[in-house]
C-alpha cells in the first residue's frame, strides 16, 4: 500500500492510502493541484459524484473544500473499505470543519452502471462529476449516456483518460 496526501481545504496535508489494486492509479498531488485551481479552492454547497473513487483522492479532495455532498462510487471490495477507514478516521477529528467535510461524503460499494440509474431515479443532481475509470476499458461510451438526468445547471464533467479523448467517441 502507498500514500498520497490531500492537497487541500480542511484535510491539507492528510495523508490517503491507496490500496495496490489492478487499474487503480490516483490522480497525482500536482494534477489534483491544478484541477482544484481550475475549479476554485472553495467547493461550498457543490454536489460531487466521484463516479470511479478508487482511492478516494478526488472526492476527498472535493469534500475537503466544502462540497455539501460527495458521492463515492466504487465497485472494488478492499478499494472501498479503505476508503472507509479513512472517512471513519476524518469523521473523528476534532477539527469541527474537518469533521463537517466527512459528514458531507456518501460511500457507495457498487458498479458504477448500477449505482446512476438509482441515483437518477432518487431525484440526485451534481455540480461536479469526476470519471476516472480503469484505462483502456471503454468506460466513458457506457457510462456519459447515463449521466444528463443527473447533470445540475451548468455541471462540470471531469474526465481522466490513459489517451487524447475524441468528444465524438464519449
Amino acid at each position: 500500500m502507498s500514500r498520497i496526501r490531500i492537497v487541500g481545504g480542511a484535510w491539507r496535508r492528510t495523508p490517503v492510502d491507496v490500496p495496490d489494486r489492478p487499474g487503480l492509479r490516483p490522480t497525482p498531488d500536482r494534477v489534483r493541484e491544478t484541477l482544484f485551481n481550475w475549479l476554485g479552492q472553495d467547493l461550498t454547497g457543490w454536489r460531487v459524484l466521484d463516479a470511479f473513487a478508487g482511492s478516494g483522492a478526488l472526492g476527498l479532495e472535493a469534500a475537503s473544500r466544502g462540497a455539501a455532498q460527495v458521492v463515492m462510487v466504487e465497485s472494488d471490495r478492499t478499494a472501498t473499505a479503505i476508503i472507509a477507514r479513512q472517512l471513519e478516521r476524518l469523521r473523528g477529528a476534532t477539527d469541527a470543519a474537518a469533521s463537517a467535510a466527512a459528514a458531507a461524503v456518501e460511500l457507495r460499494r457498487e458498479d458504477i452502471l448500477q449505482a446512476l440509474p438509482a441515483l437518477a431515479a432518487a431525484g440526485r443532481r451534481f455540480d461536479l462529476v469526476f470519471l476516472d475509470p480503469p484505462f483502456g476499458q471503454g468506460w466513458f461510451a457506457r457510462v456519459v449516456p447515463h449521466l444528463p438526468p443527473l447533470l445540475g445547471d451548468g455541471a462540470r464533467l471531469y474526465l481522466e483518460s490513459g489517451a487524447a479523448l475524441d468528444p465524438d467517441e464519449i
